[in-house]
Parts: structure tokens; sequence; C-alpha cells
């Protein structure tokens, strides 16, 4: 932009960002490769105009993200719908590996019984450590904003956010 001589503000490519994201990520998941048969899920917490939110995560056992999404709790129901849009966007897994929580271990467990072949749990603490530095990302954008304004904009840079490698 500065060669063609136009200044533009940085406030003014943020608004670019939360406005063409959406967009770019809703034409790429069209060309979006395959996953594995072998999930990890995880959540961690943003803050959104003031109040503590939820983001779900998942990545394949190579570390590609395969699907996130923002909620406003933490309990059973949040994590089902959740599997329930992962796993209707890709092929359902073999395996999901999640952490301690009693509330994903419940919806797993609820998802399991309207399928006829179940998916296979495994409960273990550090097995989803590449998750877990796929956060770190998230959490590095959102320090210094000191959270976001609008659910939206939390929803346009988690998009962007990098795989979970």
């Amino acid at each position: 932009m500065a060669q063609r001589g136009l200044a533009v503000d940085h406030s003014t490519v943020h608004r670019w960002v939360i406005k063409l994201l959406p967009l770019f990520e809703k034409a790429f998941r069209r060309h979006k490769h395959p996953v594995g048969k072998s999930w990890r899920m995880d959540e961690t917490h943003l803050k959104v105009r003031g109040k503590w939110t939820y983001l779900y995560r998942a990545a394949d056992k190579a570390g590609n993200t395969i699907d996130f999404s923002r909620r406003a709790r933490r309990d059973k129901a949040a994590a089902r719908r959740y599997r329930e849009k992962a796993i209707g966007q890709n092929t359902a897994p073999d395996t999901v590996t999640v952490d301690k929580s009693d509330a994903n271990l419940a919806a797993l467990y609820a998802l399991n019984a309207q399928r006829e072949t179940p998916i296979r749990i495994r409960q273990r603490k550090y097995m989803s450590k590449i998750i877990e530095q796929g956060h770190r990302a998230i959490k590095r954008r959102t320090r210094p904003m000191l959270g976001f304004k609008n659910f939206r904009c939390a929803a346009s840079l988690s998009a962007a956010s990098k795989p979970c490698t």
C-alpha cells in the first residue's frame, strides 16, 4: 500500500481481517484435505466482551486443525454440539483423545449411544499436547488485546490461527 502512495492504519487492516476471513474460510473449506482418523479434542477459554467463553478445537494425529467452535458454556450440551458439528463437516473419527474433562467425556458417550459403530474414546491427560500447543498461538494473539469485543471478531481471528503443530 505504501508503494502505491496509500496510507492505511492498522485498525483498517484489522477491520478487513474481521470482514474477509469468514469468506476465505468458507471458500477454503471446500478444498480442505481429508483429516485423519485419530482426533485430539480440547478446549480453552477466551475473553469476549469481558466474559469468559470457551474455544473448542480438534486436531488430527498429524496436528492439522480439524474444526473449532466457540461456546458460552463449558458443559455437556456445548461439547456435544461441537462434536456433532465437527463430525458433520468431516468424516467420523475412529478414535478421539480427550483430557480429563467430564463434560467432554459425557458428550462423547452420549454421541456414541446414537451411533452404530461407536467412536473409541481415550481419556489421557498428556496425549493431547498437540492441541494444547495450538492454544498458545491464540493466547499469544489475544493477550495484548485483553480479549475480544464481540463473538464475530473472536471467530475470525481463531479461524486465522496457525494449525496445531
